[in-house]
């Protein structure tokens, strides 16, 4: 298998000095490295199948970058925090088109290797899409009021996700009359960063599950990155660390078949962009059961994997962009 080019941004050797040992071996091919202000023009000229950006503690600069890249060549792009103190900056850098994000370890052992190895070459095959500078709004549309209150949205999310999640729950207000419980694959160690990051975004309260912990209406709550989220009748928590389920941890499936057996007709059930099919046939309870599902579209998608895999079951009433579903889950919910 040809090792997919990598074209490095960093600004003074820190990411490929702590990386050397990762590449001109079987997975990653390092092509260049350059500094934030050059990245379009290294990307027009080595034609990256990835790259990986090294983030500061500011991200201004890297953002401007990336913003640029994702305009006018774009490209899948990986987030590399190389310190706690720059993964709320990472995760708000998701929001100019970056696919990704982890933490470079101080200790480059086997195991994060293999991990960095395989997520590399999985970003690589991600066919990534013109996306506009800075954040595009919409224009509010008026959308049918179907049914009448649901106290319980789920929503499913993967590769691409937390930059759909922002945009999602930045659309939604304060009063909102629903709770929400949220699965998203991402690196362990983030997802608390994730709802710290999405509660910034958000007019809502965003925070990591606990357990035992009750739902609050218009309260938004996110998996934590190593533990199944499971939601019980009226609303109560539970965390297992039980094994991966189809290869995810939190599953998204083990999420939404619990929400559809403690809310039946009551719930509504989301799947975003995501690669796999995580969360289809959790949907598709939901669905059988009576309650509310909707799919993401593929033109809107980063990766149409789990929203497609969804519509293939018959698990989505309604397959929406992204800008619409917020307006959706409050006719429903109103």
């Amino acid at each position: 298998m040809t090792a997919p080019k990598v074209l490095i941004v960093e600004r003074e050797g820190a990411l490929s000095s702590r990386l050397g040992g990762a590449f001109g071996r079987d997975l990653i091919r390092c092509e260049n490295t350059v500094a934030p202000p050059g990245m379009l023009e290294a990307v027009r000229r080595y034609l990256p199948a990835l790259v990986m950006v090294e983030v500061d503690s500011v991200g201004g600069e890297v953002g401007k970058a990336i913003e640029s890249v994702m305009a006018e060549a774009p490209v899948p792009m990986l987030l590399m925090a190389l310190g706690p103190a720059q993964r709320q900056v990472a995760l708000a850098l998701l929001s100019a088109g970056a696919l990704d994000v982890m933490q470079v370890p101080l200790i480059i052992d086997p195991a994060f290797l293999h991990t960095l190895k395989r997520q590399v070459l999985l970003l690589s095959r991600v066919s990534v899409v013109r996306h506009p500078r800075g954040r595009k709004r919409r224009a509010s549309q008026k959308l049918p009021t179907v049914k009448p209150l649901s106290p319980i949205i789920a929503i499913a999310a993967s590769l691409g996700g937390p930059k759909a999640l922002a945009q999602l729950l930045a659309d939604i207000p304060a009063n909102f009359g629903a709770s929400m419980v949220i699965c998203q694959h991402i690196t362990p160690g983030f997802s608390d960063d994730l709802a710290r990051w999405l509660a910034s975004e958000s007019r809502l309260p965003v925070r990591e599950a606990v357990t035992g912990q009750t739902l609050i209406k218009g309260e938004v709550i996110i998996a934590p990155a190593h533990l199944h989220l499971v939601v019980q009748a009226g609303g109560v928590l539970r965390l297992e660390d039980g094994p991966p389920v189809g290869g995810f941890k939190p599953s998204c499936d083990v999420m939404l078949k619990s929400v559809a057996a403690a809310y039946g007709n009551r719930a509504i059930g989301v799947i975003l962009t995501g690669m796999g099919r995580d969360g289809a046939k959790g949907m598709k309870e939901i669905h059988t059961r009576g309650g509310r599902t909707i799919a993401q579209d593929e033109k809107s998608c980063v990766v149409f994997g789990m929203p497609k895999e969804a519509i293939a079951l018959g698990a989505a009433e309604k397959i929406l962009p992204l800008d619409q579903i917020a307006e959706q889950l409050m006719a429903w919910v109103s």
